[in-house]
């Protein structure tokens, strides 16, 4: 379709801009979630900065996008790249975008670990093969093969006594008591003090504003500190 024809989006930003920018971005991936125009619609872009001051990216699953206290949440393996990196520099961004509806949204911010009985109760909410694979997995650690990490996760499963024959076996009984939560695996909470909210626009006239906030120095509850917002050009 040439640019002639093409058909933009319509969308833009509310006018006055409201209060709060997580109360769009959580309606945005509610909505996302709704259109199921893409595999994960919860996809993000995470990107970290090791204790040298290099960056890395990577595409990571936002699990709650709450709007009040104003974090994003998400889970990994504390051992992996980007779990040494958020324990070396404790900052992050994320954006997220979802092209079908030419939105998207940047978060900045401090990462704080969730509690211990957080980690618990959410592990047992996955699949048990993931239960599996996260004991598994070194990850982002050298492996010989890819049977290496497959006798890896039946070794694990032998440990716990769970019947696995590979990708495909059937789920055994009694299996969530059974594969509890390693210890180096749980989540983190990006808390939010930098959002931008942005809009496709014909001719790159984009729709666009960014909200900022100072949260307290020490961890914990940030809903109580009001955001400034500005619109920018795009």
């Amino acid at each position: 379709m040439s640019s002639s024809t093409k058909k933009f989006w319509t969308e833009t930003l509310p006018d006055p801009l409201p209060a709060n920018p997580l109360n769009i971005a959580a309606q945005w991936l509610a909505q996302a979630r709704l259109d199921a125009a893409q595999p994960n619609p919860n996809s993000m872009v995470l990107a970290t900065v090791d204790s040298r001051g290099y960056p890395s990216a990577r595409i990571v699953l936002c699990k709650e996008i709450n709007s009040q206290p104003g974090f994003i949440l998400f889970y990994s393996n504390y051992r992996s790249r980007k779990g040494r990196e958020l324990a070396a520099n404790r900052r992050a961004a994320a954006v997220f975008h979802w092209d079908h509806r030419h939105r998207q949204v940047r978060v900045e911010g401090r990462v704080e670990l969730l509690s211990d009985a957080d980690n618990d109760a959410y592990f047992k909410t996955r699949p048990w093969q993931s239960r599996l694979g996260a004991w598994a997995s070194e990850q982002s650690q050298p492996v010989g093969s890819r049977h290496a990490l497959e006798r890896s996760v039946a070794a694990v499963a032998r440990r716990f006594e769970i019947p696995y024959e590979g990708p495909g076996t059937p789920e055994p009984a009694q299996v969530l008591a059974e594969v509890p939560r390693p210890p180096n695996w749980g989540g983190y909470r990006l808390q939010a003090d930098a959002v931008e909210l942005w809009v496709e626009g014909e001719f790159r006239i984009h729709d666009r504003a960014r909200w900022t906030r100072v949260l307290p120095d020490q961890p914990g509850d940030g809903s109580d500190m009001p955001w400034t917002v500005t619109r920018l050009q795009p």
